[in-house]
């Protein structure tokens, strides 16, 4: 995917994938990465997800990365925060007290600007990003995040042959060689199927999406 395509989609308001509502997957198992109260948590690729606004209510800094202007300013616009805007290397950083989000490329980061992220939330990051793309994003997490950082992965295994990405298919034994290095424990899977009209009429028949806590 090249970054051309986020934000085509995003101009053209083509944002299925933006949930208007906190995922039911993170407020079941986010408490058992038992984070400490303030640490900072990572949302890569975040979009305007109101994941991020949950975050913070629950006691964390977040920090948000995210490609498309649009999108950042969407979500301070329909958070209605105050927001402050500054250059940061090769990012465009906003702020609002507990939540930044720094507009730029992902692989821009470097370690010591995660270096104090305890935390990480990806729900969004790794089923937008075919294979190739996918495993440098992977690699790249492993690369600048914290010994010690903790975080909910959220994917989507499907028969990718029958219908092309995005979303992505993210299977499970990738999952574990990606992020090899660490700890991977998957916590819940749902089959979802018959909540996914596109996919059952591309002749799908099995959809099933996976939380994972992975530890660095």
């Amino acid at each position: 995917m090249e970054p051309a395509f986020w934000q085509k989609r995003w101009d053209d308001n083509q944002i299925g994938f933006h949930r208007t509502d906190v995922n039911p997957f993170l407020q079941a198992h986010w408490l058992k990465l038992a984070l400490p109260a303030g640490s900072r948590v990572l949302v890569p690729l975040c979009g305007k997800s109101l994941d991020m606004a949950w975050l913070k209510e629950q006691g964390h800094r977040v920090l948000g990365v995210e490609l498309s202007r649009r999108a950042v300013e969407d979500f301070f616009r329909e958070q209605a925060l105050p927001v402050q805007v500054s250059e940061q290397g090769a990012f465009e950083v906003w702020r609002s007290n507990d939540i930044e989000v720094w507009c730029g490329d992902f692989f821009a980061l470097q370690a010591q600007d995660v270096a104090d992220c305890m935390g990480l939330y990806d729900r969004a990051a790794a089923i937008a990003l075919p294979p190739e793309m996918r495993a440098r994003y992977m690699a790249h997490l492993e690369q600048v995040l914290p010994m010690g950082c903790k975080g909910l992965l959220l994917t989507m295994d499907y028969d990718q042959q029958l219908l092309a990405g995005p979303p992505f298919s993210v299977p499970d034994d990738e999952v574990r060689r990606g992020y090899a290095r660490g700890k991977v424990q998957a916590l819940e899977e749902r089959e979802v199927i018959e909540e996914s009209p596109k996919f059952l009429q591309a002749g799908v028949e099995s959809v099933v999406e996976r939380v994972y806590r992975v530890q660095f």
